[in-house]
């Protein structure tokens, strides 16, 4: 008989038909109908995705990245899709030298990169969907035109940004004040830029006018991007990256993506009997804790742009360098351990997709920062994301900056699968949070058989980006377990039950005998599952 395990305060969501799991409930409205109206997951993904970017614009949007991976039931493989953007090609590391940078800055020109969402939502379709990019931003055109209520979780999310925000004068025009709880919201320039899009598909927004406007709107403000960077952007498919956690198959987004984290760490944790230990023994704390850390300092010494970078992912992911790791990890005491800086990260957006037929998508858009690098482009409604901030300046190093090239992605979709099935489409937004998130959801459904609420209502922990010895713990994890952890050397940080910081998750999982779906969906956003 299993210890007593973490038991939740909501029940998941079963339905049969379709399910949508994502961190708004107007957006998985959106979704539902889609299903509902006889679509599919790829149909309700981009749906979703779209909707996204009108009621919760500070986390998501057309002017930032986004990355799938799609399950196709027919076929039973699983392809990733790569739609994040590159380095403007003349923003060089010598280029950053000439200017005397240490580090890209978070917000204004230089750390926007080519938005490539627009490319991933006409991929999807185009390759998995049923229905047109009009018809899937319809929705997100009624309601940027219409207005929604702001939720209270929104509304504070957007007020961090009002500093940022005020920097920049278009910003300020569209995106301030911001609206209180319960306030109307409208937007009107980025319904014009959805129907722009709508029309003209994603080569709207790469040619043209549109691309004009984004490339006039940084180099104005003395940044690199140009129409011909829009011009020569392309989405990618590409294959999984993937490992075996006792009877289950993860798998993650290869790089650019920060998957790796969460495969090296599963590799790591299998090692150790999880599942016989209490749900809040310090021990399992204290090896999981370890071993994400260890995934951490992997990821930020080796993830980059593979067309442009070595990544060893063979050795990473193996049994026998995972058994390595293991042998450097002491029951007694924190291993003293520190990998490569990285900005600190918070605002995304997670939905995941599965419809009636087997078919499910996993799906991460954003900006990056909230309201990314607070520029936005004049008459569009488009805010600019800053992911080339995660570039680093050392020479070098694997994601070192360079024209054209990718930077180090934090946002990452995860699936499972069971002799060969889908089990689990999944994934847990937030920044550095993400792989871990993946690893502890992981863990409380293989390990304590949790259902996919359950799971994600689970209290957390969150290592050190850099994989140092800090650890932030929520409250809910009982006084004994973190006192604990810090006697053994953990810097251990106490943090509220259900802080916004500790990620933002979606789960679907499938039932192989019924094929019944299970949802779940995150108690620390607005977050909403809905099925039929």
């Amino acid at each position: 008989m299993r210890n007593p395990t973490f038991y939740s305060r909501r029940s998941p969501i079963v339905a049969q038909h379709g399910l949508v799991a994502t961190s708004q409930p107007l957006a998985a409205m959106a979704g539902l109908r889609v299903l509902m109206d006889g679509g599919n997951a790829a149909d309700a993904a981009v749906t979703v995705a779209a909707m996204l970017n009108v009621v919760e614009p500070m986390s998501t949007g057309i002017g930032g990245d986004c990355f799938a991976l799609i399950y196709e039931a027919a076929t039973g493989e699983v392809n990733a899709l790569n739609a994040s953007g590159r380095a403007p090609a003349a923003f060089t590391l010598g280029e950053a030298q000439r200017l005397g940078l240490e580090e890209i800055p978070l917000t204004g020109p230089l750390p926007v990169t080519v938005p490539g969402t627009a490319s991933g939502w006409a991929a999807l379709l185009e390759r998995f969907g049923t229905m047109s990019l009009a018809d899937c931003l319809a929705p997100a055109i009624a309601t940027a035109d219409e207005g929604f209520p702001v939720s209270p979780w929104i509304s504070r999310g957007w007020n961090y940004g009002t500093e940022k925000l005020s920097q920049d004068a278009e910003a300020t025009r569209v995106y301030l004040p911001a609206p209180g709880p319960g306030e109307i919201h409208r937007q009107p320039d980025l319904a014009a830029t959805f129907r722009a899009v709508a029309e003209g598909g994603a080569e709207a927004f790469y040619h043209g006018p549109l691309a004009e406007k984004i490339a006039s709107c940084v180099q104005e403000q003395d940044g690199y991007l140009t129409a011909q960077d829009l011009a020569t952007h392309t989405a990618t498919w590409e294959k999984p990256i993937r490992t075996t956690y006792r009877d289950v198959e993860v798998l993650e987004h290869p790089p650019n993506g920060q998957g790796l984290a969460a495969l090296v760490a599963l590799n790591i944790v299998e090692g150790y009997d999880i599942g016989s230990m209490n749900f809040y023994a310090p021990d399992r704390w204290h090896y999981m804790i370890e071993a994400m850390r260890l995934g951490m300092v992997d990821a930020g010494s080796y993830v980059a742009d593979p067309a442009m970078a070595d990544v060893p992912l063979d050795r990473l992911l193996s049994k026998e360098y995972a058994a390595q790791h293991r042998a450097r990890i002491d029951a007694d005491s924190a291993l003293d351990l520190s990998g490569p800086d990285q900005p600190e990260h918070k605002d995304t957006v997670y939905l995941t997709v599965a419809d009636g037929d087997g078919n499910a998508v996993s799906f991460i858009n954003s900006l990056f920062y909230g309201f990314g690098s607070g520029l936005v482009v004049p008459g569009t409604g488009i805010c600019l994301q800053n992911r080339g901030a995660c570039f680093s300046l050392e020479p070098g190093h694997p994601n070192a900056l360079a024209g054209s090239k990718r930077p180090y992605h934090t946002i990452i979709p995860a699936m499972a699968l069971r002799d060969g099935r889908l089990w689990l489409s999944f994934g847990v937004m937030g920044g550095f949070m993400q792989p871990q998130g993946h690893l502890q959801v992981l863990v409380n459904m293989v390990d304590y058989g949790l259902d996919p609420q359950a799971a994600l209502d689970a209290p957390r922990f969150q290592v050190d980006r850099k994989g140092g010895p800090e650890v932030q713990i929520e409250t809910a994890v009982p006084a004994a377990t973190r006192k604990a952890l810090a006697q053994i050397g953990h810097e251990v940080v106490r943090e509220r039950t259900f802080s916004p910081g500790f990620g933002g998750g979606q789960v679907i999982a499938i039932d192989p005998e019924t094929g019944v779906l299970w949802g779940g969906s995150e108690p620390r956003k607005d977050g909403c599952a809905v099925g039929f």
